[in-house]
């Protein structure tokens, strides 16, 4: 019969509809995969079409800045969620509150590939995509009207993606993030009771029993978490506690690049190429360093539609348990992924 579990982290209920379980082939979607031709703004030789960039890497010290030879790109949104200038401007307007629209929208364009993704480009790429997110955030920071830093991506039509040139975004904001705040006050309340990290308390059990552990390496974990909103969602958390994203040994970034790209690999094989959202969970600004926060990656495949229950009640309604998700994805012969890629 369904259950109902619990999010240890956030204390959300979701139902597990066990009588009705979706395998893979079940979900009616749409297989993401790059159709080329036409403009593309992201495209090298258009460079001259983006705002001028804020970060790239270039192979060749000589090459021309804002021009060819990159391997990767930051640009300012062209059409930016929150503008750069000015001050917060915060007042009340009567019995509500509001502030100025200050932030920082910034695009990542990951390659010069269009045709490339994260599950398909060389490790050293997308390692460099890891490390551009770290020069962003930390440069970020410096601003002091900025509380946090949201680093997503959008992979897909159905996933929200304008353009479908990988890249992925970051955000500046100047609050905190509701849902944010909630999740680190809650693993500080945990922390208070018991002394430990939540996460780590969630890393060494679902290592005891294995059931809903889709990858490892050597830093690094990915499972189905327990109480999963969305078929096949996954977290990849890094194995020993860590606060923030940023603040890393340099180590950290090559291996999470071999677990994202296995992680990715995956869930093309398993779901034929779904649209996907991944979001990095990080420490806010000024509280980067603690024992009770734990910073992961969450990837949710857009495999399902969020409907009037879920917003009348909170609850999410999840077809396919995370057990057997996670068993799917754990049996994924990733050598199939390999050749098809190579025809």
């Amino acid at each position: 019969m369904p259950e109902l579990r619990k999010d240890s982290v956030t204390g959300r209920w979701v139902i597990i509809s066990t009588d009705r379980s979706k395998r893979p082939g079940d979900f009616i979607r749409e297989r993401v995969v790059a159709k080329g031709g036409g403009f593309c703004p992201f495209c090298p030789g258009n460079e001259s079409k983006t705002p001028p960039e804020i970060l790239a890497y270039r192979p060749n010290d000589k090459a021309v800045h804002n021009g060819e030879g990159w391997n990767l790109r930051v640009v300012a949104n062209k059409f930016p969620a929150l503008g750069i200038e000015g001050d917060l401007g915060r007042q009340a307007d009567g019995m509500f509150d509001k502030m100025n629209g200050i932030g920082a929208h910034e695009v990542v364009i990951e390659t010069p590939n269009h045709m490339e993704t994260l599950a398909t480009m060389p490790l050293k790429r997308i390692e460099d995509v890891l490390w551009a997110f770290r020069d962003r955030i930390l440069d970020l920071k410096q601003d002091r009207r900025f509380k946090y830093i949201m680093v997503f991506k959008n992979h897909g039509e159905a996933a929200g993606a304008s353009l479908e040139h990988p890249h992925s975004q970051l955000i500046a904001l100047p609050i905190v993030p509701r849902r944010v705040r909630e999740e680190v006050d809650n693993c500080w309340h945990y922390y208070d009771e018991k002394e430990r990290c939540i996460f780590c308390d969630i890393i060494r059990q679902e290592r005891d029993t294995g059931e809903r552990v889709i990858g490892e390496n050597e830093h690094f974990i990915s499972i189905a978490p327990y109480a999963s909103r969305f078929p096949f969602e996954m977290w990849l958390l890094p194995k020993v506690h860590g606060s923030s994203y940023e603040n890393n040994q340099s180590s950290i970034y090559s291996s999470l690049a071999r677990m994202l790209k296995d992680t990715l690999m995956r869930l093309d094989v398993v779901l034929d190429r779904p649209a996907y959202n991944f979001m990095i969970h990080t420490s806010p600004v000024g509280e980067e360093i603690n024992d009770h926060y734990h910073w992961h990656i969450e990837v949710i495949p857009k495999l399902t539609k969020v409907a009037g229950f879920e917003w009348g009640t909170g609850f999410y309604i999840n077809p396919t348990p995370p057990e057997e998700a996670a068993r799917f994805l754990r049996e994924a012969r990733l050598s199939e992924f390999v050749l098809t890629e190579k025809k």
